[in-house]
This record gives structure tokens, C-alpha cells and sequence, in this order.
């Protein structure tokens, strides 16, 4: 692994992580866009893995978007176009013309691709995978209130129960009452992992506003180009398959795969049917 700071157009920094061969053409290198609330590190297995499954002359750049990991916070004036202007200077930086997003990262992928049309930077190719797009407002944000306040309050039990119920609709964990969800949630901050997670709380508060706050159209989404590759999981919620399909749906030449036995998190996961399906695509 390669680790590198790279300094933003705002005056911020960005901790970037290579893998596999270090001086892989642009051509060669796909740049990974995590989601929410995950850190560059989570994502290590997974990254190890596919420069593993893309092989020789392959390598695969992870950042820490901003307030996480080693990167700076969020600016004050923090939005969507943050997010953009971070994408833009890691591909300056590592020369990569791949992209693949993770859940979140799925939308500041697209939303990236979609503001470099006409330019140097549209990418050879552009997979997203299970993309949390909020598609003629699919996705109900009324809890993201009782979230941040949650949050700004150090409540942390709390904060994770509003986020679990909301991202879980229809699940066992969505019909414990909230009081109850919270002092489970509390208990179970407790891990290494939530530990983490807790870290980065604040700044999820402002990426989940700047993705979500304005309902996308999927007809915005059709100047892509055409080798997008949209990919679900079998086993993730309802809602990240009918996005997926809508967007293909809008994307003329674009693609569309459903990993039957794979869930939300099999992307940090590095579960062995996605690597393959993944390296298959920019292979192919």
C-alpha cells in the first residue's frame, strides 16, 4: 500500500491509499468512492482484493472523503460540489480513468460524472454499486433531523437508532420502539468499529444532507456515459435495486447486474462474488 496527503482547491487535505501496482497507468487504476460514515481503512480488504482480482499492472486509489480518516473536515460551506472538487483532484492526482462508488459514494460518483460531461474527466469506465441516490425523493429524510440532533447532543445511542429505523423500513429492528433501538444501539457503540463510526457521526450529517436534501431525477442522470454499470445486491434493501434499474432504465448503453447473495456491505466486505464481478467489468 501507498499512502500519499493531497492538498484540495479549498486549501484542505485528502488521505489517499494505493494498492496493487504502484505505477499502474491511468487507464489501469480505478478510484473508489466509499459511503457514508466509512473510512478509507474499511475499506483495505476490499481494496487489497480487487487489485488482486484485476491483476498485474492494475491498482486501486481509496480516499478519506472529508471528516474522516486522516483528511481534513468539512469546510464550512460544505455541499455536493465539495465532494466533486475532491473527485477531480484525486483523479489529477493518481491519472486514474476508473471509477467505482460504494452506496453514497455511488451518488457523488454519478453526480461527479455527470458535472464532467464534455470534459477530460468523464472516466473510462463508471460502476456504482448499490448507489444511494435519492431519485424523485425515493428516500424519506424526515429522520434526518432527529438525527443530527441526536448527533449535536453526543446522543449516540440515539442518533444510530433514528439512522437504523430509517434505512431499515419493513425490518424486525424497525418496529422496536425507539427508546428500546437506542439503548441496544448504545450497547452495541461499544465495538472498535462503532467506535469509529462515532467519529466520523458529524460529518455524515452533512454528506447524507448534501446527497439527499435535493431529489434527484433519473433523467438528469442520462448524459452518462454509456459503459455505466449499475450493480445491486440481491440481499440489500428493495430500494437500492429499483434505483439501480431506473437509472439503467435512463442511461442509454448503460449496463445493469444483480449480485444475488450480496448485501449492502459486501463491498468493505470483500465478498468474493462482487470482486469478480467488479474486476470483470473494468477488465472487460
Amino acid at each position: 500500500m501507498k499512502e500519499q496527503v493531497l492538498s484540495t482547491h479549498d486549501g484542505g487535505r485528502l488521505a489517499l491509499y494505493s494498492y496493487g501496482t504502484r505505477n499502474a497507468p491511468g487507464e489501469r487504476r480505478v478510484v473508489l468512492i466509499g459511503g457514508a460514515f466509512l473510512t478509507a481503512l474499511i475499506y483495505r480488504p476490499f481494496s487489497t482484493a480487487l487489485a488482486k482480482g484485476l491483476g498485474e499492472g492494475w491498482a486501486v486509489d481509496v480516499y478519506d472523503r472529508r471528516g474522516r480518516g486522516s483528511s481534513s473536515k468539512q469546510p464550512a460551506d460544505y455541499s455536493m460540489a465539495t465532494e466533486i472538487e475532491d473527485v477531480r483532484t484525486v483523479l489529477d492526482a493518481t491519472g486514474a480513468r476508473n471509477i467505482l462508488g460504494h452506496s453514497l459514494g455511488g451518488s457523488m460518483a454519478l453526480n461527479a460524472v455527470q458535472e464532467f460531461t464534455g470534459t477530460p474527466y468523464v472516466p473510462g469506465k463508471l460502476a456504482v454499486y448499490d448507489a444511494a441516490v435519492n431519485i424523485d425523493g425515493s428516500i424519506d429524510t424526515g429522520w434526518l433531523d432527529g438525527f443530527e440532533d441526536a448527533v449535536n447532543k453526543g446522543k449516540v445511542g440515539h442518533a444510530l437508532a433514528h439512522m437504523k429505523k430509517a434505512t431499515k423500513p419493513g425490518s424486525a429492528m424497525a418496529k422496536i420502539p425507539e427508546p428500546v433501538l437506542a439503548g441496544l444501539m448504545a450497547v452495541l457503540s461499544r465495538t472498535k468499529v462503532n467506535r469509529m463510526f462515532q467519529e466520523v457521526m458529524p460529518s455524515g450529517v452533512g454528506e447524507l444532507r448534501a446527497a439527499y436534501n435535493e431529489a434527484d431525477h433519473a433523467r438528469d442522470f442520462s448524459v452518462l456515459p454509456a459503459n455505466t454499470h449499475f450493480m445491486a445486491g440481491g440481499k440489500s434493501p428493495s430500494y437500492y435495486k429499483a434505483t439501480a434499474e431506473r437509472l439503467h432504465a435512463a442511461v442509454p448503453g448503460s449496463t445493469y447486474e444483480l449480485s444475488p447473495k450480496c448485501f449492502h456491505g459486501s463491498i468493505p466486505a470483500a465478498v468474493g462474488e462482487l470482486v469478480t464481478d467488479i474486476s470483470d467489468y473494468f477488465k472487460g
